[in-house]
C-alpha cells in the first residue's frame, strides 16, 4: 500500500523529544532506516515504511502524519520535499465557463491554481530532479489538459491570476492606486470597474495604506483588467463585505461569456452564485489532495456537503454537514441582558447613528451590513472601547474577539492554559476538538495559518468570564466545514452559559444559520451609519432587498441558496417581496 509521510517541520522539536521517532520505530530497531536522522528534522522513508502508527502516537509534539492513499493513485503531480503534502490531479478549465472550486485549507487548491498559471511547474515527486516542459507535455498528452501545457510553455496563453495572499500586493507594489491601474489596464476597462467597485475615491491612495477589503477589490480590478486567455481568482470575496461579494460575483460572471475562469472561495453562497460547475477537491489537509470530476452546481455542492462523491465512490468524510440545526426560534419574551439608548458617535468624516434596542438573554444577534458603516464601531461602543458622543451604555462583562487578530509571542497553549476553564473536559471536548485546535496546542502563534489564528482567538474569546460575546468576523479564513463548526461552537457555548452573543459577519450563510434576530446596517459607506433592529426574516429580506438578490432553501440540505438573477425563482420572489425563502 502507497503512503504518504508528513513532517510538520513547525511542531517538530528534535531537541526537546531526543528523537523520539527515530529511537521508537520497530522498523530503525530491525537495523534499517526507515526514520534517519538529518540536520534539523526526521525523515520518512516511505517505500519501508509500515504503516504501525507509533510515531504519531507518540510523538509530542503532534508534528507526524501516516496516510494510506487510495490504491489506485501511482506519483503525484507535485510535492515540494520530503515528507511533505502531495497534490495529485489538477482541475480543468473550460470554455465559458466559471469553475468554482471547494475544499478544505491545506489541501491543494491554491497549489494547484499555481501550476495552473504557471507560477509553479508540477515536479511528479521528483523535487530534487524537476521533469523537463516537454515531460510535463507528454505527461498531460492524453488528457483534457494536454493541449493546454502544450500552449502554456509554448507561450501561445496568457494568464491573469488573482492570488489568495492579497496583502502581499504591498510588498511588490509601491506607489499610488492609480499608477498601478493605469499600468497593467491592457483592456481599458479599469475606469468601469473602479466605479462597479467603489474604488473612486481611493484613487490617489498609496498602495502601502489600503485596507484588506480595498486591496481585494484593487487585485481584482488588476486581474480583470489585463488581456488574458485564462483567469484564475484564489478567494475572492475575502475582506470583502456582502454588496462587494455579489458585485465582484456578477462581474467576474460577466467576464467568463469572452474567456475561460476558474474561482476558488470558501463562502459558499458566493461559489454557489458565480460557478457554472464545481469541481471538489479531497483528501488530507496537509497531507495530500485530488480533483473530483467537473459536476454540476448543486449537486457538486451537496455531494461536498455529504462527503461521499457516487460517481468516484469516494467517501471523503465520515458525517455530512446539515443546515438544519438553525434555532430560529422566537425571542421576543425572552430575558432581556443588554439594553442600549439611541446612541451617536462622530469622527472627522463618519457619524454613527444606533437605534435604541436590546440583546435578550440566551440569543444571537447577528449584525450586518457594508463595510465603512460602523459595525465594529458599535462593538467598541459596547465594550467601552470607544465612547459614545450620545447616548449611556450600561456595563456588563463583555467578551471581545477583534476583526483585526494580533498575532502575539508564546504558543496557543501558553496562553489558552492562562485560564482555569482550559482544563475542563466540556472545554477541551466542545470547543477545542471542534475547533480542531488539539493538534496545534504546541504550536507557536506567529507561525499558525489565518483560519488556525482566527479560531486561536475565538477559543481565547470564549475562555473569558462574560455575559455577553461580541465577535467581529469570526469566519473569516475559515473554510466551508470549520465556518459551521463554529456556528455550532458559539451556539452551544452561549446555551451551556446562559450568556448571549453578537456576531458581525459577511458571509450571509453563516450569518443565516447563526443567527437569531438581526442588527441591519445601511447609510453611505465611510460617511454615515444607521441602524435597524429586526427580527431574522424581516432583517434577511431587508439586506437582500438592498442587494436586489433572492434567496431560497435547497430541499435537500436546506442550504441557502442566491437565485440566479432573471430566473423563474428569482422573478417570483422579487413579485412577491419575498426575497428570502424560509
Amino acid at each position: 500500500m502507497k503512503r504518504v509521510a508528513i513532517i510538520k517541520k513547525d511542531r517538530c522539536n528534535p531537541a526537546k523529544c531526543n528523537w523520539l521517532c527515530h529511537g521508537l520505530c520497530p522498523v530503525n530497531r530491525t537495523g534499517e532506516e526507515c526514520i534517519t536522522k538529518q540536520e534539523s528534522f526526521p525523515e520518512i522513508d516511505e517505500k519501508l515504511c509500515t504503516g504501525c502508527g507509533i510515531c504519531p502516537q507518540r510523538c509530542p509534539f503532534n508534528a507526524i502524519k501516516i496516510i494510506n492513499l487510495p490504491e489506485k493513485l501511482d506519483k503525484p503531480l507535485m510535492r515540494f520535499g520530503p515528507n511533505t503534502f502531495e497534490l495529485f490531479s489538477l482541475p480543468i478549465p473550460k470554455k465559458d465557463k466559471v469553475i468554482g472550486i471547494l475544499g478544505r485549507n491545506g489541501i491543494g487548491k491554491s497549489t494547484a491554481l499555481s501550476i495552473l498559471s504557471n507560477n509553479i511547474k508540477p515536479n511528479f515527486g521528483d523535487f530534487e530532479n524537476p521533469p523537463k516542459e516537454e515531460e510535463i507535455i507528454n505527461y498531460f498528452s492524453n488528457t483534457l489538459l494536454g493541449e493546454y501545457f502544450t500552449k502554456l510553455y509554448g507561450n501561445k496563453i496568457r494568464i491573469s491570476y488573482k492570488p489568495q495572499r492579497v496583502e502581499l500586493l504591498t510588498q511588490f507594489y509601491k506607489g499610488k492606486v492609480k499608477d498601478l491601474i493605469k499600468k497593467i489596464d491592457e483592456r481599458k476597462i479599469s475606469k468601469k470597474l473602479i466605479k462597479e467597485l467603489n474604488l473612486e475615491e481611493i484613487e490617489d491612495n498609496e498602495i502601502s495604506n489600503l485596507s484588506g477589503g480595498e486591496l481585494q477589490r484593487l487585485a481584482i480590478i488588476a486581474t480583470i483588467a489585463k488581456k488574458a486567455d485564462f483567469y484564475y481568482f484564489d478567494e475572492p470575496a475575502s475582506f470583502l463585505d456582502i454588496t462587494q461579494r455579489i458585485k465582484v460575483a456578477k462581474i467576474i460572471r460577466e467576464l467568463a461569456k469572452d474567456s475561460p475562469v476558474m474561482v476558488v472561495e470558501h463562502d459558499l453562497a458566493t461559489l454557489d452564485y458565480i460557478s457554472d460547475e464545481i469541481q471538489i477537491v479531497y483528501g488530507k489537509e496537509a497531507c495530500y489532495g485530488i480533483f473530483s470530476k467537473s459536476k454540476a452546481v448543486r449537486r457538486g455542492i451537496n455531494e461536498y456537503l455529504d462527503g461521499y462523491l457516487p460517481e468516484e465512490n469516494i467517501r471523503f468524510r465520515d458525517y455530512s454537514i446539515n443546515f438544519t440545526t438553525t434555532r430560529a426560534k422566537k425571542i421576543t419574551q425572552e430575558e432581556t441582558l443588554l439594553k442600549f439608548p439611541d446612541i451617536e458617535k462622530k469622527f472627522d468624516k463618519f457619524k454613527l447613528n444606533v437605534k435604541g434596542g436590546s440583546i435578550k438573554k440566551g440569543e444571537v444577534l447577528t449584525v450586518i451590513g457594508q463595510n465603512g458603516l460602523g459595525k465594529t464601531t458599535f462593538l467598541k461602543l459596547l465594550t467601552g472601547i470607544e465612547k459614545p458622543d450620545k447616548g449611556k451604555i450600561e456595563k456588563i462583562k463583555i467578551s471581545y474577539k477583534p476583526q483585526n487578530l494580533k498575532i502575539i509571542k508564546g504558543t496557543v497553549q501558553e496562553h489558552l492554559n492562562k485560564h482555569k476553564e482550559f482544563s475542563s473536559g466540556w472545554f477541551k471536548t466542545n470547543i477545542l476538538e471542534k475547533l480542531n485546535l488539539k493538534n496545534i496546542l504546541t504550536n507557536e502563534i506567529k507561525n499558525l495559518s489565518g483560519g488556525e489564528l482566527q479560531k486561536f482567538h475565538l477559543a481565547l474569546a470564549l475562555l473569558q468570564e462574560s455575559d455577553l460575546l461580541a465577535l467581529d468576523e469570526p469566519s473569516a479564513f475559515i473554510d466551508v466545514e470549520d465556518r459551521l463548526k463554529v456556528a455550532e461552537v458559539i451556539k452551544d457555548f452561549i446555551q451551556q452559559r446562559d450568556i448571549s452573543a453578537i456576531v458581525v459577519d459577511h458571509d450571509i450563510q453563516f450569518i443565516d444559520y447563526l443567527g437569531d434576530r438581526m442588527l441591519v446596517f445601511t447609510g453611505i459607506s465611510g460617511k454615515q451609519g444607521n441602524t435597524e433592529l429586526l427580527e431574522k426574516q424581516q432583517g434577511m429580506n431587508k439586506v437582500l432587498k438592498l442587494l436586489d438578490i433572492t434567496y431560497r432553501k435547497d430541499p435537500s440540505t436546506r442550504r441557502p441558496r442566491i437565485n440566479k438573477p432573471g430566473s423563474q425563482l428569482d422573478k417570483e420572489q422579487k413579485k412577491t417581496a419575498k426575497y428570502y425563502m424560509e
